[in-house]
């Protein structure tokens, strides 16, 4: 069986094969090209995985799930933190064509139960130190409400057994290098969470070229502290990148200067990737005396899922000591990096340029219409490793995508002469919380559940650490607290930076001219209480 998708056209197909872009070759030959080496892959802690045990582990886990029944084109849901089984999960379902959708650790109820009701998983792996799976409540539940879940592994529990099962009789079967590989999750600004198909080809596509222009190799030491099933540290280059190049991956819980700092100086770390925030925080923790001695190794760091503010981009270099590399990317394919031999001026103020000769990006007017360099609007892109479509999703597609096959990401952005990329901001309404996109209508409906709320309207407000974060103007019936809401919102399983960092309560909601609520007034109205407090 193989999953439907959006395929690229025949002619395209075609040439991105004769450019040597699509190989033809499953994922699984990013681990196993090094299956011989005992060169250390990957560092969890105290756990140390070189390259042959990785995949053997792989191997191993892959046989387990083959003998419970799992087979090409099933589907899996995979959440897990952090932790080497992770990637030996990732690895072990792509040798048995299993492609999954990998939840954040962050993620709830209310976005497994979307991903479960959109794949029909056969497999659930997940971890017993997450709220969700610490008893069997909430699982009961999941089961009761997908008929298709027919194997459950859970880390702290069952998986560990199934990945030391011996690997007998081990059956490769990935699936086609142009089927489907597994599905990266939407930041979009839908209220359900929308899911992209990624095939072999394309994928394995990006992280080469990543690793090209972003020069990893067997010297590559990376310290992973984003969130691993994240598309920025999974493969911009990312983890799987580091793998490809034969370097080591460092695993970190999160991306806190407490708890990097001492693991950047132990593993002697070159390089790592984060998100605007926790640069500020880094920075903090170095202080005015800047280059802390911890950080003596690092040579590179990438800065990427949210806009990069230009004086907090010209600090990284004097006082973290290290070069800077901006990443402008998304999870539906497109990639942009500024380069590593670009003037300073460049790496400061743009967010790259498209890494592939065959990338196609220009900008349009609200028309659909061409601007010329300089002028800002929507980006409009396709190439080799961009999706042609959201999974199961035809009516989005109709709207996301033009006559031609460009995708319409929702930034908005200005490109110049020599075909660098600055972000000016997003077409839709989505909050983009240090990186977290939260998608304004999927709050919006779950407030709405509330008995007490009339009207609901999420906006985001400017935050000097986290870029965005957001508020929640609400119509009431009765008198009702902040902490009322978030608690409300969670017990119903929503993540919590997804929870409103603030709530307004209002006798009503201003509205446009044709009876649309005015978010341009709200923030209007943020903004005016913002610098009046200050």
């Amino acid at each position: 069986m193989t999953l439907p998708y959006t395929r690229w056209p025949d002619d395209f197909a075609v040439r991105y094969r004769e450019k040597g872009y699509w190989r033809d070759l499953p994922l699984t030959d990013i681990l196993s090209r090094h299956a011989s080496s005992d060169a250390t892959a990957l560092v969890d802690g105290e756990r140390r995985f070189s390259y042959r045990e990785l995949e053997q582990a792989a191997t191993r886990l892959a046989g387990a799930l083959q003998r419970r029944g799992l087979k090409t084109g099933d589907t899996a849901l995979v959440q897990l933190g952090n932790v080497a089984e992770f990637y030996i999960t990732l690895f072990a379902l792509w040798k048995i064509g299993v492609a999954s959708v990998n939840a954040l650790f962050s993620h709830q109820r209310t976005e497994l139960d979307a991903y479960a009701s959109q794949i029909a998983p056969a497999l659930l792996i997940a971890d017993r130190e997450h709220g969700l799976f610490g008893d069997d409540a909430w699982l009961e539940t999941l089961k009761a409400r997908t008929p298709s879940l027919r194997v459950i592994a859970l880390r702290n529990d069952t998986l560990e057994a199934l990945i030391d099962e011996p690997a007998d009789n081990v059956v490769a079967s990935p699936s086609a290098p142009d089927e489907v590989a597994f599905f990266q999750l939407s930041g979009g600004s839908t209220g359900t969470p929308k899911l992209i198909p990624r095939t072999h080809n394309d994928y394995y596509y990006s992280i080469r070229r990543s690793v090209e222009i972003c020069r990893f190799d067997s010297e590559t030491r990376y310290l992973c502290a984003l969130p691993a099933a994240h598309n920025y540290p999974m493969s911009s280059p990312g983890a799987l990148g580091v793998f490809f190049g034969g370097g080591c991956v460092v695993l970190a819980s999160d991306p806190s200067a407490t708890l990097c700092f001492p693991l950047i100086e132990q593993h002697q770390i070159n390089v790592t990737a984060l998100v605007p925030p926790a640069v500020s925080l880094w920075l903090q923790a170095v202080g005015e005396g800047g280059a802390d001695a911890q950080l003596a190794s690092l040579k590179l760091l990438q800065v990427g899922g949210a806009r990069l503010s230009d004086s907090l981009a010209a600090r990284i270099p004097a006082e973290l000591g290290c070069q800077l590399q901006q990443v402008f990317g998304m999870a539906e394919g497109l990639v942009n990096y500024t380069r590593l031999d670009d003037p300073d001026e460049r790496i400061f103020t743009t967010q790259g340029r498209p890494m592939s000769p065959d990338d196609e990006v220009w900008v349009a007017d609200e028309n659909g219409e061409p601007l010329p360099p300089g002028e800002v609007g929507r980006l409009m892109t396709r190439g080799p490793y961009t999706f042609r479509g959201y999974y199961n999703s035809p009516e989005h597609n109709a709207r996301a995508f033009d006559k031609n096959g460009f995708y319409c990401s929702g930034d908005l952005i200005a490109i110049d002469e020599q075909g660098y990329i600055t972000v000016k901001g997003r077409e839709k309404d989505q909050i983009n919380r240090g990186g977290e996109k939260i998608a304004a209508e999927e709050i919006e409906n779950l407030l709405l559940s509330h008995e007490a709320i009339v009207h609901a309207a999420l906006v985001s407000m400017e935050d000097s650490l986290m870029g965005e974060k957001s508020c929640a103007y609400i119509v009431t019936s009765r008198p009702v607290k902040a902490v009322e809401i978030r608690r409300f919102l969670r017990e119903l399983g929503v993540a919590d930076f997804k929870l409103p960092d603030r709530v307004e309560r209002v006798d009503e909601l201003p509205l446009t001219a044709v009876g649309k609520v005015d978010k341009k007034q709200l923030r209007q109205w943020l903004a005016a209480r913002q610098s009046a407090s200050e």
